[in-house]
């Protein structure tokens, strides 16, 4: 008769399979507002948008702040401001919807809970990415969680946030500019020719990579993987058959024109520069 009467502790069904992608835009920009905060503010929350892919991913694609205040037991959102901005956005990119909400720091906070309860009247299972943007860890963490629900009978009486897998895909430019800014103290920001090295130097180290890794399966010291090696048959592939001194022509020809594009920038920079200071003494005088 007891057992019968017994009460159940159960979660909402897992999400294990969702997961997100998220663009290097939306990074610069939470990290472009955390710098531009009020002095009284400890961290940035903001709302997420993109949408989901056919696979089921969330990609998110942009982002902005929402003023808020923040105490140990409540949370206060600008919500007047929060739909404003989403109608802004929504007329430029109509297709860009509510996919979840961003904050600072490092993990999952107390006050967390209430926002997210928030976003979820907005969106059905809303996406929450933190970044830390105070490098605790040593460098810029990036996870993304979603809420699980715990029940007790039919009253819903905690969540729990579970990290979900994220994808943060970026071409080289941004890669060298989101490997600037996870650093801890950078000494100046890497000019085109040192960017091009730095990539130059990350290619040559992949591709003794997969040499060492080709090896390696070819003396029975790695079970082969058919997955790596049709990346490795497909990267091949998009190779140009060109003859050694022809790629090497290409290379060169192409590092030309970039030099040129510089030294014209630079002289445009210059003419510029000396203009104003003799429009200024033109104007003294």
């Amino acid at each position: 008769m007891a057992a019968s009467e017994r009460t159940v502790l159960q979660f909402s069904p897992s999400s294990q399979s969702l997961s997100a992608k998220v663009h290097p835009l939306v990074i610069f920009n939470i990290c472009d507002c955390y710098v531009r905060r009020p002095d009284q503010a400890e961290r940035v929350i903001g709302t997420l948008l993109g949408s989901v892919l056919p696979d089921g991913t969330v990609d998110i694609r942009n982002s902005y702040a929402v003023p808020h205040n923040e105490s140990l037991d409540q949370v206060a959102l600008d919500i007047e401001y929060h739909h404003n901005m989403l109608i802004s956005h929504q007329k430029v990119n109509p297709k860009e919807v509510i996919v979840g909400w961003y904050s600072t720091g490092l993990g999952v906070t107390g006050g967390s809970a209430l926002i997210h309860e928030f976003y979820s009247r907005e969106v059905p299972n809303p996406i929450h990415l933190t970044v830390d943007t105070g490098f605790t860890t040593g460098e810029g963490t990036i996870k993304a969680y979603v809420s699980n629900n715990l029940s007790l009978g039919d009253r819903q009486i905690a969540a729990q946030f579970q990290e979900i897998p994220l994808d943060l895909r970026m071409v080289e430019a941004e890669r060298i500019g989101f490997d600037t800014l996870k650093a801890t103290t950078v000494d100046k920001i890497p000019n085109d020719l040192e960017g091009m090295e730095t990539s130059m130097e990350r290619l040559l180290a992949l591709i003794d990579d997969i040499y060492k890794y080709v090896d390696d399966v070819v003396e029975g010291r790695v079970v082969p993987d058919n997955n790596v090696g049709k990346f490795i048959s497909d990267a091949v592939g998009s190779l140009p058959k060109l003859p050694p001194s022809a790629f090497d022509k290409l290379v060169n020809d192409s590092l030309q024109d970039h030099l040129l594009l510089l030294y014209l920038s630079s002289i445009t920079r210059t003419q510029l520069g000396l203009a104003e200071k003799l429009n200024t003494a033109a104007q003294i005088l």
